[in-house]
């Protein structure tokens, strides 16, 4: 890879990067909104024939007076806005930086043999290929019987996507299971406005325009993938963030730490969906959800899959020579000033480990994406093994006056 084209792909990782995140901003926002807003609707006297309820609110020096229509008006407005190109662009954005950043560097960030030895293609097919039947197998199961039941449902998709986490971690690297898992409830929900909600509000419309009564059924089935998507948007912030903290997706109970996430996002917004209907404060969802971080941070202290964390608190402090050469020999090829590893023109996020003075300065760096987990060597492409990486930890864990960043 020469220089320009790697210069043009961090440029266009960060471009798309930027736009993602503010199309998420934007597409969060309005679903927060909406929710809150058709929760706060009271059944005020006076209010227009054939309305939920009404709401009043006071923003930017003004006051708003809204109503929500069960099914429609009796007469379509002029002007309509939809709200669906914040969630395309989510979705068009993250799944070009899922293709510019993970599936072009696969072998880095996608890939790690030592879960399951197979090549970059048969990976990325396979990311695609579950990107589609996991959307397909929600999307069958909100249309059998057991979509008219919501608690079922719930419980249900909470399995299906609990066992499909557990997967992905066995097929893919800690971080590429993540993102797998980011990429394919973004899909199932873009896919829920793409597929059900604006259809089913374009039918509505239609049958105004033909002076035909709507169909109540098409806003009650775009109800019900609004409020699949409004709880299923903290868990996927979290995993959008989670690629960057390697305790989270490069330890040995990642997939559990995944279902504990899906849990604590499904209670914190159940917590603001009964606040913004009127009801009593679920107090208690805080308290869970407390629980569930510190369960997180105690699985996440497990170490990596391979155990090597573990097993460095009974290996003897080896001298600080040894594991500076470890470092030299399976870190420093990327992290020094001109690094050698094709693709990299400079050391990532400016870790250089090529003198020993660097390494003691990134010690505690070392430990949690080398020894706490597995996140580095990224898909272990330098085949450090265990053994290296219980020395490093021994040397790191043995040496606290390394630790301020002064070799000893």
């Amino acid at each position: 890879m020469s220089a320009i084209d790697i210069v043009l792909t961090e440029w266009l990782s960060a471009g798309l990067r930027w736009l993602h995140v503010l199309a998420g901003i934007s597409w969060i926002g309005s679903s927060f909104y909406f929710i809150h807003l058709d929760l706060s609707l009271r059944p005020t006297p006076g209010r227009p024939e054939g309305t939920q309820g009404e709401a009043w609110q006071v923003h930017g020096g003004g006051f708003y007076n809204m109503v929500k229509y069960l099914v429609a008006p009796a007469r379509l407005p002029r002007e309509l806005t939809w709200f669906k190109w914040e969630a395309y662009t989510t979705w068009l954005s993250g799944f070009s930086l899922l293709i510019v950043t993970y599936y072009w560097s696969a072998d880095l960030f996608f890939v790690d043999r030592a879960v399951l030895d197979i090549g970059t293609a048969a990976a990325i097919t396979l990311s695609l290929g579950t990107l589609l039947a996991g959307w397909l197998a929600y999307e069958a199961m909100c249309r059998s019987s057991l979509g008219r039941d919501e608690v079922r449902l719930a419980l249900v998709g909470f399995v299906f996507l609990v066992g499909l986490a557990w997967g992905f971690t066995h097929a893919f690297s800690g971080r590429g299971a993540f993102i797998q898992m980011g990429a394919l409830i973004g899909t199932m929900m873009v896919a829920n406005v793409f597929v059900v909600i604006i259809p089913n509000q374009k039918r509505v419309v239609a049958a105004l325009l033909a002076g035909a009564a709507p169909d109540p059924d098409l806003g009650k089935q775009a109800k019900q993938r609004s409020v699949h998507n409004n709880y299923l948007t903290l868990p996927v912030v979290f995993l959008m963030l989670a690629n960057h903290y390697p305790l989270f997706f490069a330890t040995r109970y990642n997939w559990l730490i995944f279902a504990i996430v899906l849990l604590i996002g499904f209670i914190i917004r159940h917590f603001y969906n009964l606040r913004h209907a009127g009801l009593p404060n679920p107090w208690w969802t805080w308290v869970a959800a407390a629980i569930g971080m510190a369960a997180i941070a105690f699985l996440s202290w497990a170490g990596a899959r391979s155990g090597g964390a573990a097993a460095a608190s009974g290996t003897p402090p080896p001298s600080f020579d040894q594991v500076a050469e470890i470092i030299a020999t399976r870190c420093s090829m990327c992290h020094m000033a001109e690094p050698v590893w094709n693709g990299f023109i400079h050391a990532p996020d400016d870790v250089l480990l090529d003198t020993p003075d660097d390494i003691a300065a990134r010690a505690r760096q070392i430990m949690i994406f080398a020894v706490l987990t597995d996140a580095m060597p990224p898909g272990n492409v330098t085949l450090i093994t265990e053994e290296e990486r219980r020395l490093v930890g021994a040397g790191l864990a043995g040496r606290a006056a390394w630790w301020p960043g002064v070799r000893p």
